[in-house]
């Protein structure tokens, strides 16, 4: 049984024909802006649910128990986490969940409608085995404002942040625009790097950034897929690190194939010894902090209560030409 330490339920309607964007994006920016933030904004609460209970029935057959998440679907903040946990709950799956707040659509408001989600979830949920976090998308989609209202929330609630973090060169330069080295430093700065926090990607991190998180307790999650996707280059330098999980960013929870994909890709780069097998195995401590879980938290997947996991596509199918009509 494994745990995927960062993705995205929301794209899981995303392989059931998905258009191509026009034109074609080039840059990383363009990647979200004419795919990404297109599909999240398209998203209402049926298919919403229809993606989500895809996702995880996959994962649960692909032999995930944990999935560590990471939501948006700015025209549908208040009430999102809940889907996710029905799904979730719906097939066993053990999740740590939040709402990724941001300012990319409809500024502050849009950020404070985020949080707020995270701090209702967290206050409501009584699921077992699904916890909530806060959330932010990405420093530079967000004010220092709004990052310094996360870690507030944060200590106020006793929990801990989950944001994308150093994912491109634009993380970075944005940072840098703000006046400071980088966006982990701009977390520091602004009180938000809460210990046993989970930063995604790092792939723009420096080691000695690296190991700076470490220091700070919290959690860097390679996504070698996505990466390699998104063409935002190879996270060699997360070997600074001590605390390094592994997660899909939104790729089908299938966690054998991610660490297929880190071990021919840092083969690749020179980075060896293959840190795919450490990385897999970290995402148990990340759900043992989180979930109070140190061992697989279900049964194997054949003694799980029956699925029909064809009907469950049928449906997924049919919300997802809803969707692309929608956006």
């Amino acid at each position: 049984m494994f745990v995927n330490s960062h993705t995205h339920l929301y794209s899981g309607l995303a392989p059931l024909g998905m258009p191509a964007p026009s034109p074609p994006p080039t840059t990383f920016l363009e990647i979200l802006e004419r795919v990404w933030w297109r599909l999240d904004r398209a998203l209402d609460e049926a298919s919403l649910r229809a993606a989500a209970r895809y996702y995880v029935a996959a994962a649960r057959r692909a032999g995930t128990s944990v999935l560590v998440d990471h939501h948006e679907s700015p025209n549908l903040i208040e009430g999102s986490l809940d889907v996710l946990a029905d799904a979730c709950a719906e097939f066993g799956m053990a999740a740590v969940l939040c709402y990724g707040a941001t300012e990319r659509n409809g500024g502050r408001e849009e950020a404070r409608r985020g949080l707020e989600e995270c701090r209702r979830f967290i206050g409501t949920n009584r699921r077992p085995r699904i916890a909530g976090v806060v959330g932010l998308h990405a420093s530079f989609t967000v004010s220092d404002d709004t990052i310094r209202d996360a870690g507030d929330v944060c200590r106020e609630l006793g929990t801990v942040l989950h944001v994308h973090l150093a994912e491109a060169a634009a993380d970075v330069e944005d940072a840098r625009r703000r006046g400071y080295e980088g966006p982990l430093e701009r977390l520091a700065a602004l009180d938000a790097l809460v210990p046993g926090s989970v930063l995604a990607h790092g792939v723009h991190l420096t080691a000695d950034q690296a190991s700076k998180a470490a220091d700070a307790g919290c959690w860097l999650v390679q996504n070698p897929r996505s990466n390699r996707n998104n063409r935002v280059g190879y996270a060699g330098s997360l070997r600074g690190s001590r605390l390094v999980a592994l997660g899909t960013d939104g790729f089908a929870s299938n966690m054998p194939d991610e660490a297929g994909v880190l071990r021919a890709v840092a083969a690749a780069e020179g980075d060896v010894p293959d840190p795919s097998a450490e990385r897999l195995a970290a995402g148990w401590k990340i759900a043992r902090e989180r979930l109070g879980v140190s061992a697989p938290v279900a049964t194997a997947p054949e003694e799980l209560a029956p699925f029909d996991f064809a009907a469950i596509e049928v449906e997924a199918r049919k919300e997802a030409e809803k969707l692309w009509r929608r956006w």
